[in-house]
């Protein structure tokens, strides 16, 4: 490890001392969750860390992590709302009727069994994105890929799932039918 290593982790350990607070602050006053708080506030310093000096002859540091802090809050309120709405979906609404919350576990059963019928590429990249809630760009840095090559496999696989729950719905019809006549 040289000193000019040694002397930038220093100076980051050094930053991190004296503006974790602030941080801190800034994320709460932007509405990111109390209990999200260490992790954004984690997350915000992993990227100063990446991009350490590039504030540096254009802002205070002070004001560049600002900047990265709300870029991160905002990015933690997108993904809380779409864990949301995901979990709307699959919260049956008050008073639906056992046969509408059957319906809803069916479709469930049709998702994971379109999920499984992936081949393992395609599946990990589908469940890393829709059910891990990772980025596009984080997926290609975790599984060593190019973006552009995940970008193409979670639209692939997006389609193959929701090609089989079309199919599925489409055929509903069809079995309730057959269902009817052997009554």
């Amino acid at each position: 490890m040289g000193s000019a290593t040694r002397s930038a982790d220093a100076e980051f350990a050094a930053a991190y001392r004296a503006h974790v607070d602030f941080v801190w602050r800034v994320l709460a006053r932007r509405g990111v969750d109390p209990a999200a708080l260490e992790d954004a506030t984690q997350e915000v310093f992993v990227v100063a860390h990446r991009q350490w000096g590039a504030w540096k002859d254009r802002a205070t540091m002070r004001a560049w992590l600002y900047g990265v802090a709300r870029r991160v809050a905002s990015t933690h309120h997108r993904g809380q709302r779409r864990r949301q709405r995901k979990l709307a979906s699959l919260i049956p609404p008050e008073g639906q009727d056992l046969e509408a919350r059957i319906e809803g576990r069916a479709r469930l059963v049709a998702l994971a069994q379109a999920i499984d019928a992936l081949d393992p590429v395609h599946r990990e990249i589908f469940v890393l994105a829709d059910i891990d809630q990772m980025t596009a760009p984080a997926i290609a840095e975790a599984l060593g890929c190019n973006l552009n090559t995940i970008y193409t496999r979670l639209r692939r696989a997006r389609a193959r799932v929701t090609e089989a729950m079309t199919a599925r719905e489409l055929d509903e019809p069809n079995q309730e039918r057959q269902h009817a006549k052997s009554r």
